[in-house]
């Protein structure tokens, strides 16, 4: 199974591991009001987002029931982190449920294709792995409605929390 542990590297970025370290370096880039547009979320003070990823580096919900896989993207070229990618699957396997994807990259490193350059070998690993994927986008979020397009996702007929469900089978 995926592993939340490790790392990868792109031709531009590094993804680490979510920790809550990474609360610092990206409190600003996160507290951009263009990010909340679409989802309605509310800005994150630094002790509230470092909770938020010390909670996240568990991995795993309360419950057991889903594994949490949450990476930092840095640009490698200026060593910023500019956002995040993550995953969370059904802890019994790709058979219990599909895995949910989504994606967040700073404002001023939009349109440069690093959304889709982060979350490509996500998506691949996850589909190598036999997962069904799925990305909830609101439907006037244009640019995540790019992104899941340029990954070979499929809009579907689904709404939740006036999401489209977007999914991806291998």
């Amino acid at each position: 199974m995926l592993d939340p542990e490790l790392g990868w590297t792109t031709e531009r970025l590094a993804l680490e591991p979510l920790e809550p370290r990474h609360a610092a370096e990206l409190q600003a880039p996160l507290a951009d009001p263009a990010l909340s547009t679409f989802t309605g979320d509310a800005a994150l003070t630094l002790a509230q987002l470092t909770d938020r990823f010390t909670y996240l580096q568990a991995r795993r919900s309360p419950d057991g029931a889903h594994v949490w896989a949450n990476w930092a993207l840095r640009h490698r070229e200026t060593g910023a982190a500019i956002g995040y990618v993550q995953a969370t699957l059904p802890s019994a396997g790709p058979g219990e449920g599909p895995a949910e994807v989504a994606w967040v990259v700073a404002t001023p490193f939009q349109r440069q294709g690093i959304a889709r350059e982060a979350a490509a070998p996500l998506v691949a690993g996850l589909l190598a792995e036999g997962w069904t994927v799925v990305a909830h986008i609101h439907p006037d979020h244009v640019a995540s409605r790019r992104v899941a397009a340029a990954l070979g996702f499929q809009v579907t007929d689904r709404i939740v929390d006036g999401e489209q469900c977007w999914m991806l089978t291998c």
